[in-house]
């Protein structure tokens, strides 16, 4: 099994739409996702399945392809859900295996992957570990103000992962969608992204940024160092203070004995860097915007405010607009996605028709 390291790959931001594909179309999505999957597998090998989720712009075009709504946040869920219905039963034919889901399902995620563990006899608490920081990451250490509800994991009979989970905002009534790539990083906690791609950007906690480097240490050494009542005081002194507008929690958030009990016991767990600290159980968003703002306030350690999102959707546009157009991209995508609907048996001509002129749609 290769070492569990993660790329962070894309963001993309979607509009919140409620209700759910009707089953006449989910059925549809569930035999096509199903036959591009076995296709691609069989050109291109598993992995290339994983590098392709975590791309944004090939996942959207994969939800345009499988006639679903190709701007609504519901095309992450329904998707993954497809996707997961469609290689039910054929997953050790292809090393490709799906855990997770929406809401609930998502909590169950270490569970499936024990049980695939088990089935596969192959150690499952580096993909559990790897699930959980992509979680952890995603919804403390860079806190944009997306709450995650959705989180699905994809992976091989080799322990190569990928992530495509989903956050909400509903004071903005948009999702942004997060996708991970397992490949050859060698931090969860120093610039994991590749891409990240969004339509809305603003003000974000980023402890992920390179910028943060000496902030993530500091943090670290709040905890190791300060005993949890000094903290806990220092906290106390913050409320007493304006803070300045664009941080991310207000003096009123500050709870310090809310937070005792969680500082007790990370710093008698002793965590020997930002990520183990991140990942300690207990560790949420509060407590690491409440030790930053210590290491800012108390010790003039700044982190990131830097919203790592850009644009997405697009590949680019002609006018250079957001950014030119990236043709090898763009070429590649069309190039894979269409050999895989070419190459498919079971598909009807008509349906094989119908993908590609909503593939061509997709790219406009």
């Amino acid at each position: 099994m290769p070492d569990i390291v993660s790329q962070h790959t894309g963001i993309a931001n979607l509009p919140l739409h409620s209700g759910k594909a009707p089953a006449w179309l989910f059925e549809r999505m569930v035999k096509l996702a199903r036959e591009i999957v076995i296709a691609v597998v069989s050109e291109f090998g598993t992995e290339e399945i994983l590098r392709r989720l975590s791309d944004p712009f090939w996942f959207q075009s994969f939800g345009c392809v499988l006639g679903f709504d190709w701007h609504s946040s519901g095309v992450t869920t329904t998707l993954c859900g497809a996707l997961k219905e469609g290689i039910k039963g054929i997953e050790k034919e292809l090393g490709l295996f799906i855990a997770g889901g929406k809401g609930r399902v998502s909590r169950q995620t270490p569970e499936e992957l024990k049980r695939w563990g088990d089935l596969l006899s192959i150690d499952p608490e580096p993909l559990i570990y790897a699930s959980r920081m992509a979680a952890k990451v995603d919804n403390t250490a860079v806190q944009d103000g997306y709450q995650l509800y959705h989180h699905t994991f994809v992976f091989t009979n080799k322990g190569f992962w990928a992530v495509v989970q989903q956050g909400m905002n509903e004071t903005v009534h948009y999702a942004r969608r997060y996708h991970w790539l397992g490949e050859k990083v060698s931090s969860f906690v120093n610039e994991p992204h590749a891409a990240v791609l969004s339509e809305l950007r603003g003000n974000a906690l980023n402890l992920v940024a390179a910028e943060s480097d000496l902030a993530r240490t500091t943090v670290t050494e709040i905890v190791l160092n300060q005993k949890p009542e000094n903290i806990l005081d220092e906290l106390k002194r913050l409320k007493t203070l304006n803070l300045p507008a664009r941080h991310q929690i207000a003096v009123q958030d500050l709870h310090p004995d809310s937070l005792k009990k969680i500082l007790y016991s990370a710093c008698d767990r002793q965590p020997g860097d930002f990520e183990q600290l991140l990942g300690l159980e207990g560790i949420g968003p509060k407590t690491i915007r409440a030790l930053s703002l210590i290491s800012e306030l108390i010790y003039g350690v700044a982190p990131s405010y830097r919203d790592p999102a850009r644009y997405s959707f697009a590949h680019g546009g002609k006018d250079g607009i957001p950014y030119p157009v990236d043709r090898t991209t763009y070429d590649r995508s069309i190039e894979i996605m269409s050999k895989a609907i070419n190459r498919s048996s079971k598909l009807t001509l008509s349906e094989k028709q119908a993908a590609l002129k909503r593939l061509s749609l997709s790219y406009v």
